[in-house]
């Protein structure tokens, strides 16, 4: 009985070290995910920036002709 018991804690043991290490798998594949999400919205919007400085700096050299 000792044996099996031991045999059992022995098994559930191992299933958590390994429900443990597939968790740190899949925590770390999503914060690789997300990096990258995060990276390409933030070139999105500082190219979006860029765009409306370059849009607002045209209008302003189409007023300065004008006057």
């Amino acid at each position: 009985m000792q044996n099996r018991l031991e045999f059992t804690s022995s098994n559930l043991m191992g299933s958590i070290q390994n429900n443990s290490a597939s968790m740190s798998t899949i925590k770390d594949a999503d914060f690789a995910a997300e990096a990258a999400d995060l990276a390409k919205n933030q070139i999105l919007v500082q190219s979006g920036t860029s765009m409306l400085a370059q849009a607002n700096s045209l209008s302003q050299n189409v007023l300065t002709l004008i006057r």
